[in-house]
C-alpha cells in the first residue's frame, strides 16, 4: 500500500473542477482546497477529507481514495446546489486525470447526500479513486 499519491490526487482533481467551465461558472469560482479567512461566499465547492486503503496486489502497488467533494450553500432550497453537483458529478466521473505522483486507474462516483447543516444546504458527492503507485 501506499499513501504517497494522495497529494497528486488532491491536486489533480482540484485542477480538474477549477478548469471545468460548467462547475467554474455555476459556483462562480468559489471552489476551495481550504476556505479562505473571513466571510465565505454564499455557495462554495470544498474538497473534503479521504479513506484511503490498500489494494496492492502481487503486480504493484495501490490504494483506493474514498473522497467527498461538498457543495455548500446558503440559498432557501437545493435547486442551485444540486445543479453544482451535477456539475461536479460530470467533471470527476471517468475523469482521465494527470497525477504528478502514481497513475489514475478510475475515478468514479460512489454516493451523493444531501442535507440541511445548521442554516446552510450542504450535498456531499462521494468518488472513489484507484491509483497505482508502483513505479512512483
Amino acid at each position: 500500500m501506499s499513501y504517497a499519491a494522495t497529494a497528486a490526487l488532491q491536486s489533480a482533481v482540484y485542477t480538474a473542477l477549477s478548469t471545468d467551465t460548467q462547475v467554474a461558472l455555476l459556483s462562480g469560482g468559489a471552489i476551495y482546497d481550504a476556505l479562505p479567512p473571513g466571510p465565505v461566499p454564499a455557495m462554495y465547492v470544498s474538497l473534503g477529507p479521504e479513506r484511503v486503503r490498500d489494494a496492492s496486489d502481487v503486480v504493484g502497488d495501490g490504494a483506493v481514495h474514498d473522497f467527498p467533494i461538498t457543495i455548500v450553500s446558503d440559498g432557501a432550497g437545493y435547486h442551485t446546489a444540486k445543479q453544482i453537483a451535477v456539475a461536479v458529478s460530470d467533471a470527476l466521473t471517468g475523469a482521465n486525470l494527470t497525477l504528478s505522483r502514481g497513475s489514475l486507474v478510475a475515478l468514479n462516483f460512489q454516493r451523493a447526500r444531501a442535507r440541511r447543516v445548521g442554516g446552510k444546504r450542504e450535498i456531499e458527492v462521494w468518488f472513489r479513486a484507484l491509483i497505482d503507485s508502483s513505479g512512483s
